[in-house]
C-alpha cells in the first residue's frame, strides 16, 4: 500500500529541522514508500539486528558502495543513531535496491517487503557470518500433516515460515475472529477431509476419511504475526479490506501453540520433504508463501529445509518459555485500493511506546495502541467493517522473553571501528550540507541580462551572490558569468537595476560600489520583482544615472527626404514633464530644432499618436516606464498637413505593419522573371514592367531591410497622393481606368486582379474548373473563401489557426477612392485588398463569403446593399526571389493589413496558375502546417520571419466542401484505410458524387468500381452509420461540413437498401463450440423488430429461431472482444421486443450485432490450450488496440535487484 487516502495530522516534513524531542529521527516520505518507513523503523528499532548489522564490515574493493544493500542499511542506520536532524532520507537505500524514481510511487505491501529484503539481504550475506542472520532470528518450523483416521497412517512434512498469516473472518462467516489468539488457535485447529474431499491412504490403498492440520514445532526469537486485512469480495468482484476489531495483547504466550512431543520426535509412519500428494482440500489463506497476488509473480522467500538452520538453547525446546512481548505494530490507515502506514514501537530501552509516522515521531500511550485494534461501535456482523475505522494494525512483531538472548542497544562507545569511521564519516558529511544549507540560505538568486558588446546579443543567466558581498564584488562575478573577458574591461561594466518585461532601466546606483548586494537587493527573497542588467559602455564614454520615478523613452530620427529611420537612442524622462520640456530635451541629445520638432509617441498596437499640446505632460499623453517615439524635425510642408494625411504617417505607418514573409513555392511553379513578365503584360498593367517585378537581368538575392523598402516606394506613395486628389473630380468608370492606368505594382488597389485568363494556365486546370459544378451559374469560378467553422471542424486544421485567422485589421486608410468593379474576362468580379465587388445578377440578395454554414456568423466585407464596408487602400507588396534548404521561394515583404485574398493574387505571377488553384499553408513550430482559408481576413496574425507554404490544387468556391473519403473494410484486421480527398457541392445528389469519385478512385487508388457496386455512408469517428441514398441530396437530406468524412464502402451485390424506414445492421456468429467469430455479414431490416432480426439471422445461419441469443457489440467499430471472454460478458438475449429501446437503442445502420445457439456447449480446454489461446487474442487485440479485458491497475511486482537494476537482474525476473 502507499500514501494515496492518507489524510493525517499537518507534520513538519523539513529534513533540515532540529531532531525532535523524543531523540528518535524520522524518515523522508519519497511519495509513497511510508510502507518502507515503518519496515526500516521496526528494523532499527529491534536490538538484535541492527546490533548484527553494525557488525558486518563493508569492503568496498569487493562491491560498488551504491549497490550494497547491507553497506546503505548501515549508513542509514548510522544516521538515525546519530544525526541531528529531523529525519533523513532514504534515497540511498532504494537506490542499492536497483529502484529508480517511479518506484517511490508504487504501493507495495510491508508484508511483502520484508520477505523480499530479507531474501536480498540473505543472498548479500552469504559466506559471512550474518549468512544465517535471518534464520536465527526470525525463521521458525511447522509440521503440515494428513492422518487416516481408519489406520492412523500420517504423511506429514517439515516447513519453514517468517511470518505466521492469520485471518480475520473464517472463511464463509460474517464474524470476525475476536482476538489473535482466537486466530491462531484456528490457525492450527484440523479439518476432516471426508466425501469428495477424501485422501488416498497409501496404507489402505483407498480413498479413506482423514484429519488435515497444522502443528508449530518451533517459533523464532522474533515472532512476525500478519493480521490478513485485505481479501477479495466475490459479490462485487473486488478487492476489500476487513476493518472488524482484532485485539492483541502485550504479552503472548504461545505455548498452547506448539506440540512440544512432536519437536522432539517429529518421525511417524511417512515422512517427505517436499509433502505429500493431497487429494482433499487444503487451508490455501493459511500458508505464508500463499498471499501473493493473482496477477503477479509471488516474491516470497523460497528457504530450504537445514536442519542446521535452528540454534536454539534447550530452554527454547521446554513448554513455558514461549513468553512473546509486543514491541512493534505497523498500522494501515486506508482502504485495499491505498492507504498510509506508520509504525507504533516500543523502545527497549525505556519501555516508551513511541509513533514512527515518515518524518514525524512522537511519544504514545497504550490507549493508542488498543486504538488500532480496529472495529467500531457498532453491532458485530457482516457489514461492520464497513462501518469500522479503516485504521488498524496490520504487522504485530513480538519478541521472545529470554533473558540470555534479549540484547541491547550498542551504544556509540561500543561500535566497531568501522562503525565509529562511518560515523565520523557521515557527521563531516551532515556538517558539510549544514554549511552549504547556511550559504544558500544567505545567497541572492536574481536574473542577469547583458548586451554583449560586440555580437549585440541580449544574453541572459542567474546571478548567484552572497548577501553580504559588495557591489563592486558583484560585478566582478557578473563580468565573469556573462564571459566578456575578452570584450570589454570591467572597468567599463555596472550593474543596474532593470525591468527585462518592459525593457526598462529603473535606476543605477552611483556612489554605492561598497554597500552590500543584501541591502540594495531588499534582502535574501526566493524571487524578485525586477532582474539585473549587466550595462558595458566603450572606454570614451561614460554611464548615464538613472534615477527612480524617470522614464526611458527610445528615440528614433525620421528623416523625410530619405524616407529612412535612425537606429534609436535611449534618454531618461519625467512623467510630470510638459511635451515643450519634453522637446527641449530631445533636442540636446539629436540637436533637432525644437520649434519644428514633430513627435509622435507609438503605443500598443501601432497606434501613433501626435503630441500636439505643450502643456500637457507625459503621463497624461500615455507614456510609461518604457516607451518608443519618432522625431522629425523639417520646414517641408509636410508640418502643414493633417497627421493622419502627412508623409510622416504615411511612412511610420507603413514602417510599423510591413512584414517580411519567407513563401515556398510548389516545384511546379515556374518563378521565373519571365513568367512574371508574361503575366504582367497579359494583365495590361503598363507600369509592371517599369518597377513592380523587375523584369531587367536578375533581381537581389539578399535580404533588404523594411527601410530600404520604404525608400524605394516614396514616389510612388507621392503619385498616389496626387491621384486621390485628381479622383475626386472624375466619373467611377473613369477613376477605374485611371487607377488601372496609373497602378502601382508594390501597392494593391481595388483594380489588382488581372483582366485575362493566365496565358500559362494548362489545359488540365481549365478541364478542372469545367468539370467540377459551380453553385452559381452566373459565376462559373468564384474565389475560395471559408469560414472559421470550417477550420474548427478541420481536423487538420487547429484552434491555433482558428485564433490567428480571427484578427481583423486596421481601418486607417491611404487613400478613400470608390470605384466601380471592373469587368473581368473570365468572368470574376475584380477584388481589392480591403473590399469585393458582387456582380450586378447578386447584388440583390444577400450573401455571406463563408464556405458552408451560410450562418456561421463570419463578418462579410459587404453592406446589405452590396457595397464594400471599408474604403480602398494601397498596401505594400514586393518580393524577391530567394533560396533556402528547402528550395526555391520568395522573401516577400508585405503589408499586414492586406487581405489572405489580395495577397494570393499578388502571389499569382509567381506560382503560374490562377489563386483559386492554389492553397496557402501557414507553418509553425516543429514544421506543423495549417492552411490559411479565410480570404477575408488579413495577416495582422503573421510577424516577420513566418514561414508560408504553397501548394498546388483546386481551391473551393462557394457552397463546396473539401470531404475525406474511406474505405470500410468490415472483415479486415484495419477496417478503416483513406482513400483520397474530395469535394462535395451544395445541392449535389450522392449519385452524382458517386460518378465524381469513379476517375479518382480508379487513378488514385486503383479502385475499378461500378457505380451500382459502392455506397457511401456516414462516418463517425471509426464507427459506420447512415447509407446514403443514390437520390439524396448533401445540405437537403443530408447534413454536410467542411473536412467531412465519409466511407465507401464496396458491394458484392446490388444495394439492397432503398429507404430510409429500413435498418441495416453488421451482424457476427460466435460459435463457442469451436472458439470462433465467424465474418461480418449485413443484413437489412424492414422495421426495429426483434422477431424480424432473428428471423433474418436464421435465414443466414440456419439456427432454430427459438435457439437464436444475440447481444450488441460495445465500442468503437468492429468491437472487438476477446473469444474467452464474450460468451460471458456480453449482455446476452435483452428482454425487448424492439431494437430502438433501452439497453440496444439501434436506431441507425451500422450498429454490431453477435448472436449464438444458446444449445450450444462452450469448448472444454486444458490448461496449456487455454494460455495458447489467450497468448493469440492478446496479440491480436493489442495490434487493433482493444484490450484483452477490463481490470483495475495492478501493482507492480515488487522486486529487489542485487546487482544495481532490473537491466543488469533479468534473472531475478
Amino acid at each position: 500500500m502507499g500514501c494515496g487516502e492518507y489524510s493525517g495530522q499537518n507534520y513538519s516534513y523539513s529534513p533540515v529541522l532540529g531532531k525532535s524531542e523524543t531523540g528518535y529521527v524520522g524518515l523522508v516520505n519519497q511519495a509513497m514508500t511510508c510502507y518502507l518507513n515503518s519496515l526500516l523503523q521496526t528494523l532499527f528499532m529491534t536490538p538484535e539486528f541492527r546490533n548484527a548489522l553494525y557488525k558486518w564490515e563493508f569492503e568496498e574493493y569487493e562491491e560498488d558502495p551504491v549497490i550494497s544493500i547491507p553497506y546503505q542499511l548501515q549508513r542509514l542506520f548510522v544516521l538515525l543513531q546519530t544525526s541531528k536532524k529531523r529525519a533523513v532520507e532514504t534515497t540511498d537505500v532504494t537506490r542499492s535496491f536497483g529502484w529508480d524514481s517511479s518506484e517511490a510511487w508504487q504501493q507495495h505491501d510491508v508484508q511483502e517487503l520484508c520477505r523480499v529484503m530479507f531474501d536480498a539481504l540473505e543472498q548479500k550475506w552469504k559466506q559471512t557470518e550474518q549468512a544465517d542472520l535471518i534464520n536465527q532470528l526470525y525463521q521458525g518450523k511447522l509440521k503440515d500433516y494428513v492422518k487416516c483416521l481408519e489406520c492412523g497412517y500420517e504423511s506429514w512434512r517439515i516447513d519453514t515460515y517468517l511470518d505466521i498469516p492469520l485471518v480475520i473472518r473464517p472463511y464463509g462467516s460474517n464474524l470476525a475472529f475476536n482476538s489473535v489468539e482466537e486466530a491462531l488457535q484456528a490457525f492450527v485447529q484440523p479439518e476432516t477431509l471426508d466425501g469428495p474431499n477424501q485422501y488416498f491412504c497409501e496404507r489402505c490403498k483407498k480413498k479413506c476419511d482423514a484429519r488435515k492440520g497444522l502443528k508449530f514445532l518451533h517459533f523464532p526469537y522474533l515472532l512476525t504475526l500478519q493480521l490478513k486485512r485485505f481479501d477479495f469480495d466475490y459479490t462485487t468482484m473486488h478487492r476489500i479490506k476487513l476493518n472488524d476489531r482484532m485485539t492483541f495483547p502485550a504479552e503472548l504466550d504461545m505455548s498452547p501453540f506448539i506440540d512440544a512431543e512432536e519437536e522432539k520426535s517429529p518421525q511417524t509412519e511417512s515422512c517427505t520433504d517436499s509433502g505429500a500428494e493431497n487429494e482433499g482440500s487444503c487451508h490455501s489463506d493459511q500458508m505464508s508463501n500463499d498471499f501473493s497476488n493473482d496477477d503477479v509473480v509471488d516474491e516470497g522467500i523460497c528457504l530450504e529445509n537445514n536442519s542446521g538452520g535452528e540454534k536454539t538453547s534447550k530452554a527454547g525446546n521446554e513448554k513455558g518459555t514461549w513468553i512473546y512481548e509486543l514491541f512493534s505494530v505497523m498500522v494501515h490507515s486506508g482502504s485495499a485500493a491505498g492507504g498510509h502506514y506508520y509504525a507504533c514501537i516500543k523502545s527497549f530501552s525505556d519501555g516508551q511506546w513511541y509513533s514512527f509516522n515518515d518524518q514525524h515521531v512522537s511519544r504514545i500511550t497504550q490507549d493508542d495502541i488498543r486504538k488500532t485494534y480496529g472495529g467500531s461501535s457498532v453491532t458485530r456482523g457482516y457489514y461492520s467493517s464497513a462501518f469500522a475505522s479503516s485504521t488498524n494494525a496490520y504487522m504485530l512483531i513480538y519478541r521472545q522473553k529470554e533473558s540470555t538472548r534479549n540484547a541491547k542497544f550498542l551504544d556509540i562507545h561500543e561500535f566497531p571501528e568501522h562503525i565509529k569511521h562511518l560515523v565520523q564519516k557521515e557527521k563531516e558529511t551532515e556538517e558539510q550540507e549544514k554549511r552549504q544549507r547556511e550559504i544558500e540560505r544567505n545567497t541572492c538568486k536574481i536574473k542577469l541580462f547583458c548586451m554583449h558588446p560586440t555580437r549585440q546579443v541580449m544574453m541572459e543567466n542567474k546571478l548567484e551572490v552572497h548577501k553580504d558581498k559588495t557591489l563592486q564584488e558583484a560585478v566582478e562575478i557578473a563580468y565573469k558569468l556573462m564571459d566578456l573577458e575578452e570584450a570589454i574591461p570591467p572597468d567599463c561594466c555596472r550593474l543596474v537595476k532593470y525591468d527585462e518585461f518592459h525593457d526598462y532601466l529603473e535606476r543605477s546606483y552611483e556612489g554605492e560600489e561598497n554597500t552590500h548586494v543584501g541591502m540594495l537587493l531588499g534582502g535574501v527573497k526566493s524571487s524578485y520583482m525586477f532582474d539585473l542588467l549587466l550595462e558595458t559602455r566603450q572606454p570614451n564614454q561614460a554611464f548615464q544615472p538613472y534615477k527612480s520615478g524617470e522614464v526611458m523613452v527610445k528615440v528614433h530620427m525620421v528623416d523625410l527626404k530619405t524616407e529612412t529611420l535612425i537606429p534609436p537612442i535611449s534618454v531618461r524622462a519625467y512623467l510630470n514633464q510638459t511635451v515643450a520640456e519634453f522637446k527641449q530635451l530631445i533636442s540636446q541629445v539629436t540637436g533637432l530644432s525644437a520649434e519644428t520638432m514633430r513627435i509622435v509617441l507609438e503605443r500598443c498596437c501601432n497606434d501613433l499618436r501626435m503630441l500636439s499640446v505643450p502643456n500637457k505632460t507625459l503621463k497624461a499623453e500615455g507614456f510609461f516606464r518604457s516607451n518608443k517615439i519618432f522625431v522629425e524635425s523639417s520646414d517641408i510642408q509636410d508640418n502643414q498637413a493633417a497627421f493622419t494625411e502627412s508623409q510622416l504617417w504615411h511612412l511610420l505607418d507603413q514602417h510599423a505593419n510591413t512584414i517580411r514573409l519567407y513563401v515556398s513555392l510548389p516545384e511546379q511553379s515556374p518563378g521565373s522573371h519571365g513568367l512574371k513578365c508574361l503575366y504582367q503584360k497579359a494583365a495590361g498593367d503598363p507600369g509592371s514592367q517599369e518597377d513592380s517585378y523587375e523584369c531587367a537581368k536578375g533581381s537581389s538575392m539578399h535580404r533588404k531591410p523594411v527601410e530600404a523598402i520604404l525608400e524605394e516606394s516614396t514616389e510612388k506613395l507621392k503619385n498616389l497622393s496626387l491621384l486621390q486628389q485628381r479622383q475626386s473630380s472624375c466619373t467611377p468608370g473613369e477613376n477605374g481606368d485611371g487607377l488601372k492606368s496609373a497602378e502601382s505594382s508594390d501597392f494593391e488597389t481595388i483594380e489588382s486582379p488581372s483582366q485575362e485568363a493566365d496565358s500559362s494556365a494548362s489545359v488540365d486546370n481549365r478541364e478542372l474548373e469545367n468539370r467540377i459544378p459551380s453553385s452559381d451559374p452566373e459565376t462559373p469560378l468564384q474565389l475560395e473563401e471559408r469560414s472559421d467553422s470550417d477550420v474548427n471542424n478541420d481536423r487538420s486544421t487547429s484552434s491555433v489557426d482558428s485564433d490567428i485567422l480571427s484578427s481583423s485589421h486596421s481601418s486607417d486608410t491611404l487613400c478613400n477612392a470608390d470605384t466601380a468593379p471592373i469587368p473581368l474576362t473570365n468572368g470574376l468580379d475584380s477584388h481589392s485588398i480591403t473590399h469585393s465587388r458582387r456582380s450586378k445578377a447578386n447584388e440583390a440578395k444577400k450573401e455571406t463569403w463563408d464556405t458552408a454554414e451560410e450562418d456561421s456568423g463570419t463578418d462579410s466585407e459587404y453592406d446589405e446593399n452590396g457595397k464594400g464596408r471599408g474604403l480602398t487602400r494601397y498596401l505594400y507588396f514586393k518580393a524577391e526571389e530567394c533560396t533556402s534548404e528547402d528550395g526555391s521561394g520568395l522573401l516577400v515583404f508585405v503589408d499586414k493589413r492586406i487581405t489572405l485574398a489580395a495577397f494570393k493574387q499578388q502571389l499569382e505571377p509567381y506560382i503560374g496558375v490562377p489563386s483559386s488553384q492554389f492553397k496557402v499553408f501557414r507553418v509553425y513550430a516543429n514544421n506543423q502546417e495549417f492552411e490559411s482559408v479565410r480570404l477575408n481576413e488579413t495577416l495582422s496574425s503573421f510577424s516577420d520571419d513566418n514561414k508560408v507554404t504553397i501548394r498546388l490544387g483546386r481551391a473551393l468556391r462557394k457552397g463546396e466542401y473539401r470531404v475525406k473519403v474511406y474505405q470500410l473494410l468490415v472483415n479486415d484486421p484495419e477496417p478503416c484505410k483513406f482513400l483520397l480527398d474530395a469535394v462535395f457541392a451544395k445541392g449535389m445528389t450522392v449519385r452524382q458524387s458517386k460518378e465524381e469519385l469513379l476517375p479518382q478512385l480508379r487513378e488514385q487508388c486503383g479502385l475499378d468500381l461500378g457505380i451500382d457496386r459502392f455506397r457511401l455512408r456516414k462516418k463517425t469517428w471509426k464507427n459506420p452509420g447512415t447509407i446514403f441514398l443514390d437520390y439524396h441530396i448533401y445540405e437537403e437530406d443530408i447534413n454536410i461540413s467542411s473536412n467531412w468524412e465519409v466511407f465507401l464502402e464496396a458491394l458484392d451485390e446490388p444495394e439492397k437498401m432503398k429507404s430510409l424506414s429500413q435498418l441495416a445492421v453488421l451482424t457476427r456468429q460466435w460459435q463457442p463450440s469451436r472458439m470462433k467469430l465467424e465474418p461480418f455479414q449485413e443484413i437489412v431490416l424492414e422495421s426495429s423488430s426483434v422477431e424480424e432480426l432473428k428471423e433474418k439471422l436464421h435465414a443466414i445461419s440456419e439456427i432454430p429461431i427459438e435457439n437464436i441469443e444475440f447481444a450488441k457489440g460495445r465500442g468503437t467499430f468492429p468491437c472487438d472482444i476477446s473469444v474467452l471472454e464474450i460468451h460471458q460478458d456480453l449482455d446476452w438475449n435483452p428482454k425487448v421486443s424492439t431494437l430502438n429501446v433501452w439497453p440496444l437503442y439501434i436506431c441507425d445502420d451500422g450498429a454490431v450485432i453477435f448472436y449464438r445457439d444458446k444449445t450450444e456447449a462452450q469448448m472444454e480446454m486444458t490448461n496449456e490450450q487455454r494460455n495458447g489461446l489467450l497468448k493469440k487474442e492478446s496479440s491480436r487485440l493489442q495490434k487493433s488496440g482493444h484490450r484483452v479485458n477490463y481490470s483495475p491497475r495492478k501493482e507492480k511486482a515488487l522486486k529487489i535487484y542485487l546487482d544495481g537494476g532490473p537491466s543488469k537482474d533479468s534473472s531475478q525476473e
